[in-house]
């Protein structure tokens, strides 16, 4: 399919126009050749772009891409060398970042909570239209040092923990850099908190509010929306293949 169409198929799963996000959403760069191979990652950096390169990719789709907003914008140094690399090997760009993360079926939220065994109960954010983040159970109560250790596991990463203090049955969770949802989580009256990331006010919050927090990698987090997409993709005929560019955040 042609690069247009790609979006066009991604753009009925994911529902971009019902965000208001901090990039574009879609098709970010057209190298204007068919495509029949995806390489799907969490970050359009150069060595993603190298490595799909050299599998032989006609399109890369990743969570985060390029363009956002309060960064500068003209396609010099070294984001010159990425689209200048894209174009001279005929590789077009797609990136979904908010619209990843909320999908209730193939989204990093969801991906998380089925690689970890969480029941959702509902939205986190009940203010918004759509929520980014999730409220759920656990199948039973635990300690906050068995939760730490799952995560760590199922996401092969260290994660970062802050004692609630307490069990934990019920849970809230956002991948990604999420620490400003934490006040909500405390407001439903959760036993813990997980995201990607953790700012050094959350540290004082988790204490103080008897929460535990859960910093357990933005990236690690984030891994698992591109490869839904990736399955779904295939089904609907093309080639794809996930390659994962190591963070430590």
């Amino acid at each position: 399919m042609t690069p247009t169409e790609l979006e066009t198929l991604l753009n009925g799963w994911l529902k971009p126009q019902l965000f208001k996000d901090y990039c574009p959403n879609g098709l970010q760069l057209d190298a204007g050749q068919p495509i029949a191979k995806v390489v799907t990652g969490v970050t359009a950096n150069q060595a993603l772009i190298e490595a799909a390169i050299e599998a032989q990719a006609d399109a890369i789709l990743v969570h985060h891409g390029w363009f956002w907003k309060g960064e500068a914008q003209p396609l010099i140094g070294l984001k010159g060398l990425r689209a200048r690399s894209l174009f001279q090997s005929g590789v077009s760009l797609l990136a979904y970042h908010l619209p990843l993360d909320a999908h209730l079926e193939m989204g990093n939220n969801a991906g998380l909570a089925r690689a970890m065994g969480w029941q959702r109960t509902g939205p986190l954010d009940t203010q918004a239209a759509i929520s980014i983040g999730d409220l759920g159970v656990l199948p039973k109560a635990i300690s906050g040092q068995e939760l730490q250790s799952q995560l760590s596991q199922t996401l092969d990463q260290d994660c970062l923990w802050i004692d609630g203090g307490r069990p934990i049955q019920t849970l809230a969770w956002c991948t990604g850099a999420a620490q400003s949802y934490f006040q909500q989580a405390i407001d439903h009256g959760v036993d813990a908190f997980v995201t990607g990331e953790i700012s050094e006010p959350m540290v004082h919050l988790a204490r103080e509010a008897g929460v535990h927090y859960y910093a357990a990698g933005h990236h690690a987090t984030e891994r698992f929306g591109v490869q839904s997409l990736g399955l779904a993709l295939a089904d609907h005929g093309l080639e794809c293949e996930f390659i994962d560019i190591p963070s430590p955040v």
